[in-house]
């Protein structure tokens, strides 16, 4: 049943003889009601007589800040956006014939003075059904009744009858709505449309990892953040210790995903990309060409750094005599190198040997003292591991290893980087990687994301990289064997969630298979998931850009859009960028946002053009207002991002930006398919040859 907006105004009495629009309604209003008093509960508590000391009161004044945040009420919202009515009472023994309960399904837990729940966490188990129950298995629901809203206010709602056989199974209208409903400014959650097999990804456990295949529209975004909102609630004081990560491929694109965690109420994950990672030891000011940057990120790199790093290792020739008071101690050469090859041996990190190393030698010298009738302690011990003969020879045998310079020594010197290349990378190979110019230290250096990364291994080998509890790595197939390692050091105590789509690998590096990408990242045992279903990207938008997929990714499975709007869809020869400006306009006359996507050295052109016919228009990651609704996008950072509508101008620029076709037939891929209602690709050259 879907019943149309009610003229009856929200404050009305809702009683029982109210008609169902206006209860509903009602039992929204006094949802919000309750939200506001527990906010007003946690803004008036008084912390002055409950803390020791005023660490304690920084620490719990802020969380309660937080608390008070997470309890906002976004009135653009909804409090709730679904009802179930069970046929018992969840866990009741159904044979007792125990009455069914009613819950109302939402973004966060809302309870009334009592502390009866008003709304249910869509998180809560016991909340699933809203999701997974279907005719066919109603999971002891008797009526899923989802709502409509228009500006945070409820207009419509539309019931189904899961264990009546008498009705038939249909699509939600509603939801089909929802799905289709325009955007302006940043990504919304999904929650109110998740769908059973995004639901079973978004409620995996905490303790394994999730690969996530999912082509343009299907949801893979959303789906891993929402499982970390998930995760969140289901493990909250541990994820709370660990801490949390989204790792996406630039600024705009967190930009633009980054009001999703904190509207389902989860204001604690960090955002960041792989350069804001690794960059925090040397400043990234250069570049790579493809060939360097191919050899940069080959995992064999990880091979040569840990030979040139233990390298700096050699054994010890002369003896340590430590003296204390009128007795001399000596440990022989022969010894300490024993000492030296069992740290080896274990392969524990550089640093961590390293420090270990005196209290071995130490040790060693307080063995002699027992044998000599002594009695030395722990303090003994630290006295000699501190002596200037102890610590003379850790110097002279582990001296210390700094990672930036070892890196620009491997860079710069020829000869050293081939003495640790030898038998993994070609002469040709390590002349790629080798800079022309000297450099005269790491400061005057002009770094690179790829060299950032290998000082971010070689700062692992020395010392440990502090891992989370879980991290979300997304668009994850144009990373570079060592950045998934560079990602993988900090979960390897935690789990992640990976999410890509192979046909969008837009780097020379980008990844080959899913199994490959997880053994880099350290989680060769992540399960790997394929989300074929396209909620997004209209029908005719998708086929249109599917031509491309046995090109680009022979054997993935295209996806197939479920959407009944099938979208507009136009290809249009034009003369000048005057007519692309004018495609922008006509898209413009619709509610929603609008993107013009070109080939990066096209963008200044546009700009131009559109400046001329006086159309504002913003960059990506720019918000957009009721003013302004175009985004003027550079292919280059189009992935991860959706319009309403889309212009597409000269396809084949888009593939001759790229080093070669391949690389530039996925970009048009990404490009073909970030629009959600309607597409325009005007071309003045020839089309490529794999669209017609």
């Amino acid at each position: 049943m879907s019943t149309p907006a009610h003229d009856q105004p929200l404050d009305s009495p809702a009683g029982p003889g109210a008609d169902p629009l206006s209860r509903e309604r009602a039992h929204l209003a006094a949802s919000r009601s309750a939200l506001r008093a527990m906010r007003e509960d946690v803004e008036s508590l008084d912390i002055r007589d409950v803390t020791a000391n005023w660490v304690n009161a920084e620490v719990l004044a802020r969380q309660i800040d937080e608390r008070i945040k997470a309890l906002a009420d976004l009135s653009d919202t909804p409090l709730f956006f679904g009802r179930l009515d069970y046929l018992h009472a969840p866990g009741a023994d159904q044979a007792e014939g125990a009455d069914g309960e009613r819950f109302y399904i939402g973004r966060r837990h809302v309870h009334d003075h009592d502390g009866d729940p008003m709304v249910i966490d869509w998180r809560a188990p016991v909340s699933q059904p809203f999701y997974r129950a279907s005719k066919k298995d109603p999971l002891d629901v008797a009526l899923r009744r989802r709502f409509g809203y228009t500006r945070g206010e409820i207009t419509a709602y539309e019931d189904e009858h899961l264990s009546d056989p008498a009705e038939a199974a249909r699509t939600s209208k509603l939801l089909q709505q929802e799905i289709e409903r325009p955007r302006v400014g940043p990504m919304r959650d999904i929650v109110a449309t998740i769908q059973p097999e995004q639901d079973e990804i978004v409620r995996s456990g905490l303790g394994g990892t999730v690969c996530v295949q999912g082509g343009p529209g299907t949801g893979k975004t959303a789906v891993g953040l929402h499982r970390v909102a998930y995760l969140l609630y289901a493990h909250r004081d541990r994820l709370a210790r660990t801490g949390t990560l989204v790792i996406g491929p630039n600024r705009s694109f967190l930009h633009y995903i980054e009001q999703v965690l904190p509207a389902l109420g989860e204001l604690t994950v960090q955002q960041a990309t792989v350069d804001d990672l690794v960059g925090r030891h040397v400043e990234l000011r250069g570049g790579d060409d493809a060939a360097a940057a191919v050899v940069k990120g080959d995992a064999r790199m990880a091979e040569v750094l840990r030979r040139a790093v233990y390298a700096h290792v050699t054994m010890p020739t002369e003896p340590v005599v430590v003296v204390r008071g009128s007795r001399r101690w000596r440990v022989p050469a022969y010894e300490l190198e024993d000492i030296v090859r069992e740290l080896l041996d274990r392969g524990i990190r550089y640093g961590a040997a390293r420090e270990a190393l005196p209290q071995r030698i130490a040790h060693a010298v307080l063995v002699q003292m027992e044998r000599s009738g002594e009695a030395p302690d722990d303090r003994v011990q630290d006295a000699v591991a501190r002596n200037a003969a102890v610590k003379a020879a850790v110097k002279q045998v582990w001296p210390p290893v700094d990672p930036a310079k070892l890196v620009l020594r491997l860079l710069t010197d020829a000869d050293f980087l081939a003495e640790h290349a030898d038998g993994i990378l070609t002469e040709d190979e390590q002349k790629t990687i080798v800079w022309a110019k000297p450099v005269r230290s790491v400061k005057s250096a002009r770094w690179s994301p790829a060299d950032a990364v290998l000082i971010d291994e070689a700062t692992d080998l020395v010392e440990r990289t502090h891992s989370l509890g879980h991290v979300v790595l997304d668009e994850a197939q144009d990373l570079s064997p060592m950045q998934y390692r560079a990602v993988g050091r900090r979960c390897t105590t935690g789990s992640a969630t990976v999410l890509g789509d192979l046909a969008q690998g837009t780097t020379p590096w980008a990844t080959r298979s899913w199994d490959e990408a997880l053994a880099h990242l350290g989680k060769a045992d992540g399960v790997i998931e394929e989300l074929t279903a396209g909620f997004r990207v209209p029908t005719d938008v998708i086929t249109y850009a599917s031509r491309l997929l046995p090109h680009i990714a022979p054997g993935l499975t295209p996806v197939a859009s479920v959407r009944e709007n099938p979208g507009f869809f136009a290809v249009r020869a034009v003369a000048e960028a005057a007519d692309v400006v004018s495609a922008c306009a006509e898209l413009l006359r619709n509610e929603g946002s609008t993107g013009l996507i070109a080939a990066d050295a096209r963008v200044p052109t546009l700009a131009q053009a559109l400046t001329a016919a006086g159309i504002g228009h913003l960059a990506p990651g720019e918000e957009t207002t009721a003013e302004t609704r175009l985004t003027l996008v550079p292919a280059s950072l189009a992935k991860g991002l959706e319009y309403d509508y889309v212009v597409l101008d000269e396809p084949q620029a888009v593939v001759d930006g790229e080093p070669d076709e391949r690389t530039g037939l996925r970009r048009l891929y990404v490009a073909l398919t970030r629009a959600v209602s309607g597409l325009i690709v005007t071309h003045t050259a020839p089309l490529p040859p794999q669209l017609t």
